[in-house]
């Protein structure tokens, strides 16, 4: 429970952290943009537990989270230019 917590946390600050890396206009705002840090630093998460970097208990890093916000922004980006 906590390990989601600080996921959650870090995820916000990765989204505002992606967004301020990011060049260009996002179509969502800063909420849509540190929900998708959240989502970021799940997908750190994830990747981090499938890659054995992280263990089951441990949330994803700053910069796993950051990377995965920037990456997720991205794809957000892209979909709602198209």
């Amino acid at each position: 429970m906590t390990a989601l917590l600080v996921t959650a946390l870090i995820g916000l600050i990765a989204g505002a952290l992606a967004k301020a890396i990011m060049p260009g206009r996002d179509p969502g705002g800063l909420i849509i943009t540190m929900l998708l840090g959240i989502a970021g630093a799940f997908v750190g998460t994830m990747i981090g537990r499938a890659l054995g970097i992280y263990s089951a208990e441990s949330s994803a890093g700053f910069i796993a989270s950051v990377l995965g916000a920037i990456l997720l922004l991205f794809l957000y980006r892209k979909l709602r230019s198209a």
